[in-house]
């Protein structure tokens, strides 16, 4: 019997050719570099990542045959700290997409403070066509190719797209057999038993919240009684629609990767999430006074806030004249393209941006390694109120950024992370 694993992720939204996400993040990044005369050579160091490796998956399937699965982990740059950056399982995984997150990563680590460097990695797979013991078989292989380059104080991967923290634990286990003696800090997002930290699961949609809360109290917008659209109805956007429901707001549209629902009174975020789990899908959700939607419906529906909690390149060129809404707090990683950046610049609609808005989950990561590292683990309360401090601080550093350049908030995130790392790397230097 198959044990298919449900995918949260909408398809993209656009129907011009997706933007290559290592092309995007170069322009990102030669952008900052102009705009704050970055030294040629540490732009350029930043240009290419540390280590790229590239393995070959093979798994023994259920019926008795080999398929062979490609898999990546990059190590964008380890200046700071450790690489630090989750693991993704999806049926379109390219290189230059892992590049990307890795490179994201390195930021969004900057911009947080915390004494990491950025990684990423993952498999080029379709999850929901594996069942649970050949999921376990190329997870454990993947973990077994990729060892040569992680560890506790090398690099640390995370639960990302389609993975989880059963995954992790494989990945945990498989690592630990091959040097002996049990790591619990060679991954983070695990299950509470072996190491895993309370409130690791929320962190990421939590502190998506975080940033929303306070954006709307700097721009002096009312938080109860606005309105939210979520795209994704996975771990992060369904936390940030149960949060945000909790909070007042009317969270009027949900979608996951079949589509969406819509309802101008404000969806029963409860009801959907019981409903999920029993296995329903979001445009299964049948109530009073709700319409199905596309996820193109979606992103262009009239609302206060848009929360993109998908994949990269959702909000392109080609939907971005048409975003009816007030805010857009990105949930995902480069959901938005820079050409639409710059349309959603122009129409004077604020981006939270993905570097400071998502960074909850790796935030929290660093908390569980610190507390595998010394073996003594922190209650719930601890973990919820140290992450509030910690993105309220990004927040802040990022805001008071963009009034004093007088620039948007993505740039002024980049360049705080990339300032950050600039003097990490004069103060270190280039060996030899």
């Amino acid at each position: 019997m198959k044990t298919k694993m449900k995918s949260s992720t909408p398809a993209p939204s656009s129907h011009s050719a997706p933007v290559n996400a290592w092309d995007m993040a170069l322009e990102q990044l030669d952008t900052v570099a102009k705009h704050i005369r970055l030294d040629r050579g540490i732009h350029e160091f930043l240009r290419y990542p540390k280590t790229i490796l590239s393995v070959s998956v093979p798994v023994r399937m259920d019926n008795g045959t080999v398929q062979v699965f490609e898999g990546h982990r990059v190590q964008h740059n380890v200046t700071r700290g450790p690489a630090k950056g989750g693991i993704r399982f999806h049926p379109d995984l390219t290189l230059d997409e892992v590049k990307a997150l890795a490179f994201w990563m390195t930021l969004k680590c900057a911009v947080m403070g915390l004494p990491y460097g950025g990684a990423k990695g993952g498999v080029r797979v379709d999850p929901k066509k594996l069942t649970l013991g050949e999921l376990e078989r190329l997870t454990r292989r993947f973990a077994s190719e990729i060892a040569i380059i992680i560890g506790p104080e090398k690099d640390i991967p995370a639960p990302d797209v389609a993975t989880n923290p059963q995954i992790m634990a494989w990945i945990m286990d498989t690592y630990s057999m091959g040097i002996g003696y049990s790591a619990p800090g060679v991954v983070t997002g695990k299950p509470l038993e072996i190491g895993g930290s309370l409130g690791r699961n929320e962190a990421t949609g939590r502190g998506v919240v975080v940033i929303i809360e306070e954006a709307f109290r700097r721009l002096k917008w009312p938080l109860r009684g606005a309105t939210a659209a979520v795209q994704g109805f996975g771990n992060v956007g369904s936390v940030c629609a149960k949060l945000l429901a909790g909070m007042g707001v009317k969270v009027i549209a949900v979608s996951d990767v079949d589509g969406g629902v819509y309802s101008e009174r404000g969806l029963d975020i409860e009801k959907m999430l019981a409903a999920k789990a029993k296995g329903a899908g979001v445009k299964d959700f049948h109530a009073p006074g709700t319409t199905r939607i596309t996820n193109e419906e979606l992103l262009e529906c009239r609302c206060d806030v848009l929360i993109p909690a998908a994949l990269e390149n959702q909000i392109t060129k080609d939907n971005a004249p048409r975003l009816k809404a007030r805010m857009v707090a990105e949930a995902a990683n480069g959901p938005t393209t820079p050409e639409a950046d710059r349309i959603l610049l122009k129409k004077k609609i604020p981006i939270l941006p993905d570097i400071l808005t998502n960074a909850g989950g790796v935030t929290v990561s660093y908390f569980e390694w610190v507390q595998d590292i010394q073996s003594f683990f922190w209650n719930e309360d601890d973990v919820n109120k140290r992450l509030k401090e910690i993105m309220m601080g990004a927040f802040n550093n990022v805001f008071q950024e963009a009034q004093t350049g007088n620039i948007d908030l993505r740039l002024a995130a980049q360049v705080v992370a990339v300032r950050r790392l600039a003097e990490a790397l004069k103060i270190r230097g280039v060996y030899p």
